[in-house]
């Protein structure tokens, strides 16, 4: 093919009496659409210790902290201080460990009750860590009326990832 027919490949600004044309949409809502409210927002729906599941995400329950203790506290020079905790949290249904990084830490303190959204079940060594990643949060709030049940505590409970093999009829 001969290169006469098309244009000449350039970088930088279009040659003098030409100009980018944007296609596509067009940002901004369009003439019609100003009238149109926002979604509202939808209420949360709260979940309990004993209904977590492994590699399951999204979860926002409440729990009181029962213990907390530092397993990293390391200093970096290029990253600055990192701290990581493991926390034991529970409800009146069962009990599971935090995995609580920088300044997520001093909101974890034993004895608070704190409402956990957006969070993830990460597994560690087969077992399920409760994570609160950027995308979610961590707020302190008053005392829950529940009793903590501390004899389930699902951090214990190991699991294994294995192939299933479909079989054919």
């Amino acid at each position: 093919m001969s290169t006469a027919s098309r244009p000449a490949y350039r970088r930088g600004a279009p040659a003098p009496g030409r100009s980018y044309v944007r296609r596509g949409p067009a940002h901004g809502p369009a003439p019609g659409d100003a009238a149109k409210a926002p979604t509202p927002l939808r209420k949360p729906v709260f979940t309990t210790v004993d209904q977590l599941r492994p590699q399951s995400h999204g979860h926002t329950l409440t729990a009181r902290v029962l213990s907390a203790r530092t397993v990293l506290d390391k200093a970096s020079p290029a990253l600055g201080r990192t701290r990581v905790a493991e926390c034991l949290v529970g409800d009146h249904t069962g009990t599971i460990l935090v995995t609580a990084r920088n300044q997520q830490i001093d909101l974890l303190k034993p004895g608070t009750t704190v409402i956990f959204r957006n969070a993830k079940i990460d597994m560690f060594k087969g077992t399920m860590r409760l994570a609160v990643d950027k995308w979610g949060r961590i707020e302190v709030t008053e005392d829950a009326d529940f009793q903590v049940k501390e004899d389930n505590n699902m951090s214990l409970v190991e699991y294994e990832l294995v192939d299933v093999a479909e079989e054919e009829d």
